[in-house]
């Protein structure tokens, strides 16, 4: 357990990054402290935030109240004694190291011992500051991307001397706000600038070698990544300058390879803002485009993994979250195939006289593996982890199998489990493209096989020897949530929203939710929460009985380690839980009510807001899921669990053959409300 608990936080620096940052943490719900030099700058700063939380109420992102809100829990001032109550400071001026360390210098002036020290550079290493800085065990790097406010990403780096700690601390912060950490070593570039800046420049270099013009390097860039900007567009947008001092920085401490193509020192001389981008496409180019880039994308991926700056994982997740790439530098790696990655990564470097990383001189195909979950040993306890954040890790058919496996392997070293994620959602369902591919192309089968295969693993997580916790940071929809259900004990964070909305895409929850749902709250809860598909937060969810503990970021892993160890596991019955006070309403409503009464109008709502609500949503459901819900929440509420699970493999295909359930899925894959088909009569 930590004993920093960070609840408030200031930004140094109120321009777009800090200004964003500042937003980001306020949105969240904590308080932060937006601090620059002079009033002015801070009051720019904040009319930043302001502009773009306007903007968030225009596009409905925010209702008025919500932007009031987050602006409340923003204070700025250039009164730097204000720092003293601080728990986590991040430093986001300007990329000059001289005003860096003396920021630093401040800021141990400022702040208590025991604040932990954030830098945002993306220039310099961490242990640059350390020599500015009293207690440099609390010094970390926090590597944001643009735009804070918006991009999920965020590079926890930590350098020699910070304390093991002040990381978990610093880690478990930036869940709390909502971001996806990963892991760096305090090395040039971290993570993902260690390839996209050589990426940009490469295509830099393509223009300066007259190997085509700009229009036809951006249109071949975007196809051989499959990204919505080029390398030029990108430059627009961050800042052209910025591109050349981040090419700069990384050749002074990498070498000519990193080093800026001249195009780019030329156009930044010439004192135009932005590349042209209009231009005729030369098609033919294409493969000599995408060759380059792609090569200097492998070398210098491979090469960081190598230095263990970071993993293959984290690399990937880096490209994927914070740049958007739809597949990492590994992923296209693996889809080209090794050996000719190897050879584009050597043409990409033949001219630097640079030796390629091991990877790839090996041809070590499973050195560059990816995996949706990885697993863990910490101690007393294994932890599995989802690892498909970009995707809200969703379950598909590939990280069912590998679930599989980890977990196999993780039962024979005989410790507990903790189940974990990264990202902003523990599990938000099953990969709903999957489903209405396979409905589209007759293949139930294939549906038929996935639930069967999540149902055989989900049955070996709970009343083992060894404990299973589920670590509930976030979302946990549909068959996430299902998943939660299959362990020993939830243990949920301030931040948990857990559902089961399938009845509302025309199908009903098949990885075990009619069946453990009720074990856990009762029947008549059950009802209500997979018959109007009710979101419930984690202080929500405690009342009913549907998670075991609720704990802050700051001690969430040690209160997980904790229910790890308790092996008292429920042996009451469905009849013996009793509905919460807060919960009897609704309770009694669902318990003297069928399916049929409620829909027709014939159960009473008694002017209960809540009830009423509730049956305004069921209104909206597949009535042919709610049915089958119904009828398996009866036949196995009697049965033994293994039996009851049974009746829910016997009734997924008849629930997946209604046309309600493709409607329902494709309606989500498009954004628009279904169309169910109506009953005439209940």
């Amino acid at each position: 357990m930590t004993s920093y608990n960070i609840t408030k936080f200031a930004v140094i620096g109120a321009g777009n990054m800090g200004s964003g940052i500042a937003q980001k943490i306020a949105t969240e719900g904590f308080k932060v402290v937006l601090v620059d030099l002079d009033d002015e700058k801070v009051a720019r700063g904040i009319g930043i935030i302001k502009s773009m939380l306007d903007q968030g109420v225009e596009r409905k992102v925010f209702r008025p109240a919500q932007a009031e809100a987050i602006l409340a829990n923003i204070k700025g001032t250039s009164d730097w004694s204000k720092l003293g109550d601080v728990d986590l400071v991040i430093e986001a001026v300007f990329e000059n190291i001289d005003v860096k360390k003396s920021v630093f210098e401040r800021l141990s002036q400022n702040c208590k011992p025991t604040c932990i020290l954030g830098t945002n550079t993306s220039s310099f290493l961490v242990k640059e500051l350390v020599d500015s800085v009293t207690n440099p065990e609390r010094l970390v790097g926090l590597h944001y991307f643009f735009h804070p406010a918006k991009n999920r990403l965020v590079e926890v780096i930590g350098h020699e001397g910070t304390s093991d700690e002040v990381y978990r601390a610093t880690w478990a912060s930036q869940e709390a706000i909502g971001k996806t950490p990963i892991y760096s070593a305090d090395a040039p570039g971290f993570v993902v600038n260690r390839y996209f800046v050589p990426w940009v420049n490469e295509g830099v270099r393509l223009l300066g070698e007259n190997v085509a013009n700009i229009a036809t390097i951006e249109w071949a860039a975007k196809k051989a990544f499959n990204v919505g900007m080029g390398p030029f567009e990108l430059m627009n947008v961050t800042g052209v300058p910025i591109s050349l001092h981040a090419a700069t920085s990384l050749g002074d401490q990498m070498g000519d390879f990193y080093y800026p193509g001249q195009a780019l020192k030329d156009f930044c001389a010439t004192g135009e803002a932005n590349w042209p981008l209009n231009g005729d496409v030369d098609e033919s180019k294409y493969q000599a485009i995408a060759d380059r880039l792609l090569g200097a994308t492998f070398y210098v991926a491979a090469q960081l993994v190598e230095e263990e700056v970071a993993s293959v994982l984290e690399t990937d997740i880096g490209a994927r979250v914070g740049l958007r790439w739809p597949k990492g530098p590994f992923e296209l790696l693996n889809k080209l195939g090794m050996e000719q990655a190897r050879d584009l990564a050597a043409a990409a470097i033949a001219d630097y006289g640079l030796e390629l990383p091991k990877m790839l001189q090996e041809l070590n195909h499973k050195a560059a593996a990816l995996e949706a979950v990885s697993s863990c040993g910490n101690g007393t306890v294994t932890d599995l982890w989802f690892q498909r954040p970009d995707s809200m890790n969703a379950l598909d058919q590939q990280t069912i199998m590998q679930f599989d496996a980890k977990l196999t392997a993780a039962q024979l070293v005989q410790k507990p489990l903790i189940l974990r994620a990264n990202g902003k959602a523990f599990v938000a369902g099953a990969d709903i493209k999957f489903f209405v591919d396979s409905l589209r192309a007759d293949n139930y089968p294939a549906i038929g096989n996935f639930a069967g295969h999540g149902q055989k693993v989900f049955a070996t997580l709970a009343g083992n020897e060894h404990a299973s916790v589920c670590r509930a940071q976030g979302l946990c929809l549909g068959g996430g949530a299902e998943l939660a259900l299959a362990t020993d004990w939830i243990v949920a964070s301030p931040k948990m929203m857990i559902g089961f909305p399938e009845t509302g895409i025309g199908i009903f929850p098949g990885l075990g939710g009619t069946q453990r749902l009720p074990r856990r709250v009762g029947l008549p809860i059950a009802k209500y929460l997979i018959y109007t598909g009710q979101l419930l937060n984690a202080e929500k969810s405690l009342e009913v009985g549907l998670i075991d503990a609720i704990s802050s970021f700051a001690k969430l892993d040690a209160t997980c380690e904790e229910w790890a160890q308790n092996t008292d596991y429920r042996q009451g019955e469905i009849e013996d839980i009793k509905p919460h006070v807060n919960w009897v309403e609704i309770w009694n409503f669902f318990d003297n009510n069928t399916l049929d009464q409620i829909m027709s109008g014939e159960a009473d709502a008694m002017g209960n807001t809540l009830l009423e609500k509730a049956i305004h949503k069921m209104g909206q459901k597949s009535y042919h899921a709610l049915k089958m819900c119904e009828n398996l929440f009866h036949e196995g509420a009697p049965l033994p669990l293994k039996h009851a699970l049974e009746l829910e493999s016997r009734d997924l295909q008849a629930v997946f053959d209604h046309a309600d359930a493709l409607e329902g899925l494709s309606a989500l894959l498009e954004g628009r409300r279904p169309q169910f088909e109506q009953v005439a009569s209940v």
